[in-house]
């Protein structure tokens, strides 16, 4: 039979986590209270950042961005996994499955982009800070991040629409639990060379551009704060980056892992495993990462809760 009479696949089924049931309810809940969690925890943030005026500069603009964006990085995978959980086939049309891929891919681009101009923000506030509000304008703020979705969505477009010319004529099982490029590589019978090549090149531009921004703003933010001799702003200094190094050391570990190698050179087992921290893990994270060791987070929540309380008291009277 010719490849171009089986060149199109009406769905693709995924082998997922586990083949033994007994597994499959404990694994629903835990990932609906991740999912709970995920949602919830970035809502509040982007919610917290949108109500508390001290909150209105730059870093946190991009920091709302990043919470708003870790919702439907979320949202894009989550639904379908819990809903094959309660499936007897774990299934996925291929129309659904590019278009899972497409937001994928562009929703964990303009992450990393995301992530560079957090860096670069706080490179400018603590290397140039008299320059800081002319540089960090709000209108610029706007168009950086602008830019960061258009990157990242013309990036997802080019890969997707590649790979969704394929031919899928030997198998339909997708090792894994969600449509993502490499597993998707892995099952087609055309020649992948191009597309894997243009995923790798794509990757790595997205992937080392941004970090390239990261380790150079830290660089100098680093040589900066080792010449103040002041002691508490040096604290405080490098309280404002640590929770975004940490972010950073968690998104772009496991990016690097699995986009910049060829796709033979990994197991999906180990790839599994990879793809849980950054498909569940890290959306989860970030809101905790950002509050919990932020000053500036905890007194915005202490004052919100001040306000409500003193709302609450007045509309009682």
């Amino acid at each position: 039979m010719s490849v171009q009479n089986n060149s199109r696949v009406s769905e693709f089924i995924f082998l997922g986590f586990t083949h033994q049931p007994e597994w499959k309810i404990p694994l629903f809940i835990l990932l609906l209270l991740i999912f709970i969690i995920t949602v919830a925890g970035n809502l509040g943030l982007v919610l917290l950042i949108r109500m508390d005026l001290q909150l209105h500069t730059p870093m946190y603009f991009f920091l709302s961005n990043l919470a708003s964006l870790d919702i439907c990085y979320s949202s894009n995978i989550t639904p379908k996994v819990l809903e094959n959980f309660l499936s007897e086939r774990e299934t996925i049309s291929s129309t659904g499955c590019f278009v899972q891929m497409f937001f994928f891919v562009a929703l964990a681009s303009i992450e990393c982009i995301l992530l560079g101009l957090m860096a670069y923000d706080r490179y400018v506030a603590i290397c140039n800070p008299l320059l800081y509000t002319s540089i960090m304008s709000h209108t610029k703020c706007i168009k950086m991040a602008s830019g960061a979705f258009i990157t990242g969505f013309l990036n997802s477009l080019i890969n997707t629409t590649l790979i969704s010319t394929l031919s899928f004529c030997q198998s339909r099982e997708i090792d894994h639990f969600f449509c993502e490029i490499p597993s998707l590589l892995k099952l087609s019978c055309s020649d992948i060379f191009v597309a894997e090549m243009l995923a790798f090149i794509c990757a790595g531009l997205v992937l080392l551009g941004p970090l390239s921004v990261i380790v150079s703003s830290y660089s100098y933010i680093l040589f900066t704060v080792l010449n103040i001799n002041v002691r508490e702003s040096q604290r405080k200094a490098f309280s404002t980056c640590f929770s975004h190094l940490t972010a950073v050391a968690i998104f772009y570990g496991t990016g690097l892992f699995v986009y910049l190698q060829p796709s033979s050179n990994y197991s999906e087992g180990q790839h599994k495993i990879t793809s849980l921290f950054y498909a569940f893990g890290i959306p989860m994270l970030n809101p905790f990462i950002y509050s919990l060791r932020n000053k500036e987070v905890k007194d915005a929540l202490k004052r919100v809760r001040k306000r409500n309380v003193l709302q609450n008291c007045r509309l009682a009277m």
